[in-house]
C-alpha cells in the first residue's frame, strides 16, 4: 500500500517544483529580472488555487479559481510585472486581483500594492491568505475597479488582470509621471492584445504592444457591462 505523503513532504515537493517553472517557463523565455524571479520562487501558488487543483498548480497554464474568474498562467503574471517596471519605492495597483498571487510576488518588489476585487467572495479570501505569507505592505478593496482608485493615486503601476474594451481615460490619469499601465484591451474578431502604457509628460502617453493575450472580462463601469 502507496503510504500518503507528510505535509513537509509535500510542501518540497511543491518548493522544487516551483524552482523549475521559474527555470523551464520564466527564465527560459528570456525574463531575467533577478528580483522577480526570486519573488516568484518564494510565493507558493499552490496557495492560490483550489484545493482540488493544486497538483496543477506549477503547470504552464492558467488555472480556474472559481467565480467564474482564472488565476494567470505563471509567465503571463511575470510578464506584466516586469512591464510595470517595478522597485522598491514603486506604488502599484492591480484590478483584478482574483487570487492574490499577483499581489503576493509584487508585495516582494514594491513598496506599497493596492488591489480591488470586484467578486465579493475572492475579495473575503485576500487578507488572510496575502496574511499567511506576511504580505504587510497591501492594502486590499473589494468593487469595481474599473476606473482605479483615485483616493490612493498616483501609482507607479497598475495592472489590470482582465481584459477590457478599451482604455480608460481614469487609469491614464491616475500613473505618476513615468508611471506604466499595463492592460489587455480586446480588438476585432475577438482579439486580445496586452499593451504597456507609459506617462511621459501631462499629456503624453507612449504605447507598446506586448503580444496576443487571453484573459476574462473585466466587467465595470469603464469596462464590460455584467452579463445576463
Amino acid at each position: 500500500m502507496k503510504r500518503s505523503r507528510t505535509k513537509a513532504q509535500i510542501e518540497r515537493l511543491f518548493a522544487s517544483e516551483r524552482q523549475r517553472m521559474v527555470r523551464r517557463q520564466i527564465k527560459a523565455r528570456g525574463i531575467r529580472d533577478k528580483a522577480l524571479l526570486r519573488a516568484m520562487k518564494e510565493v507558493p501558488r499552490e496557495l492560490f488555487v483550489p484545493e482540488n487543483l493544486r497538483e496543477f498548480s506549477y503547470d504552464d497554464a492558467p488555472l480556474p479559481i472559481g467565480e467564474a474568474q482564472t488565476i494567470s498562467q505563471p509567465y503571463m503574471a511575470a510578464l506584466m510585472i516586469r512591464a510595470a517596471g517595478l522597485t522598491a519605492t514603486s506604488r502599484v495597483l492591480e484590478i483584478g486581483a482574483g487570487s492574490g498571487y499577483c499581489v503576493a510576488i509584487m508585495s516582494r518588489l514594491a513598496a506599497k500594492v493596492f488591489a480591488i476585487e470586484r467578486n465579493e467572495a475572492l475579495a473575503r479570501e485576500l487578507p488572510r491568505r496575502l496574511a499567511e505569507l506576511n504580505c504587510e505592505n497591501i492594502e486590499i478593496r473589494s468593487g469595481d475597479g474599473s476606473a482605479g482608485w483615485v483616493e490612493k493615486a498616483p501609482f507607479d503601476a497598475i495592472i489590470v488582470s482582465a481584459v477590457a474594451p478599451r482604455i480608460a481615460q481614469p487609469l491614464l490619469s491616475q500613473l505618476a509621471q513615468g508611471g506604466r499601465l499595463i492592460v489587455p484591451v480586446a480588438g476585432r474578431h475577438d482579439e486580445q492584445r496586452l499593451l504597456q502604457i507609459t506617462r511621459s509628460g501631462e499629456d503624453d502617453f507612449s504605447e507598446e504592444d506586448l503580444g496576443r493575450v487571453q484573459f476574462v472580462p473585466l466587467v465595470g463601469e469603464e469596462a464590460f457591462a455584467p452579463s445576463g
